[in-house]
């Protein structure tokens, strides 16, 4: 069993149907294999597990990559530890570690043999109780691959529960070519920006090529004449904002952005003077009434 455990700030975002187009086309399962290319490489990969034992070591180890999995076993040699090492050889990317530490285990709030993962672009975290089911080196990397969430997500129909999932309700979406020579530049620049929004909005990249992408360029009703583009997108209201643009800068994602978050912080204003208002009214209703009869 999957269970979502926050430890940042940010609520529940409630989950429109943007995205799940993408899951009708495509199962996660055939995909989970195949997103290696959406991860950025960690220096010095991860082939084998770092055991901490020490709280103060786990969060530094949690706080120095975009996504790091730490495996809570009582037992450091289990059978569970063994798949847990052929996990982190197959995803050498992401970093892993392992923790037999009771202090530790109870710090995170873990009792049971847990596979955890964390989340640097929500701040956010995806537990898998190892103790439900028979949880094996295949079950884990498809727990990973589809809730691992970075600075730059690249949107697909592995990424897309992850996305669906994650407790930021602003996503900000590039569409673009990944096959343009100006990539690797627009990427650069993109996720420049996505860092001075870290924990606010989740950047994600969509690349036109795919075809299951097609369904949600036609939900920002773009066209690849447009492209590259931004949307930013709301998802409890479902409100959102489009920009073509000719060249993707970091001025350009961040203006674009500060000024979609004043806008719904005028909303926010606004509801919260009428809210104010209809309480007057109602209070003054109430006190009217008695004297009236």
């Amino acid at each position: 069993m999957v269970k979502r455990r926050q430890v940042g700030t940010m609520g529940t975002s409630v989950f429109p149907c943007l995205f799940v187009i993408l899951l009708a086309g495509s199962s996660p399962s055939r995909c989970a294999e195949d997103n290696s290319s959406a991860s950025h490489k960690t220096e010095g990969g991860a082939e084998k597990l770092v055991l901490l034992n020490d709280i103060a070591d786990v969060e530094a180890f949690i706080s120095g990559a975009e996504v790091a999995v730490v495996g809570f076993f009582q037992e450091p040699e289990s059978p569970e530890v063994s798949q847990l090492r052929l996990v982190a050889a197959r995803i050498p990317e992401v970093p892993f570690a392992l923790s037999s530490s009771s202090a530790v285990r109870e710090h995170y709030g873990v009792t049971a043999a847990t596979l955890t993962l964390f989340r640097r672009a929500d701040k956010d975290r995806r537990d898998l109780n190892m103790d439900s089911e028979e949880i094996d080196a295949d079950k884990m990397s498809r727990f990973i691959r589809i809730n691992e969430l970075r600075l730059v997500t690249e949107y697909n129909p592995t990424t897309a529960v992850g996305v669906l999932h994650s407790s930021l309700p602003l996503h900000l979406l590039l569409f673009t070519d990944k096959k343009s020579s100006e990539h690797p530049e627009r990427m650069r620049r993109y996720r420049e920006a996505a860092e001075l929004f870290e924990g606010k909005i989740l950047f994600i990249l969509v690349d036109i090529n795919l075809k299951s992408n097609e369904q949600v360029m036609a939900y920002f009703k773009l066209k690849k004449s447009q492209l590259p583009a931004l949307a930013i997108f709301h998802t409890p209201d479902e409100k959102r904002d489009v920009l073509p643009l000719e060249e993707v800068s970091i001025e350009r994602v961040k203006d674009f952005c500060n000024a979609f978050l004043q806008k719904m912080q005028k909303v926010r204003e606004h509801f919260c003077v009428g809210y104010r208002m209809l309480g007057s009214h109602r209070k003054m209703l109430f006190l009217i009434g008695p004297l009236r009869k």
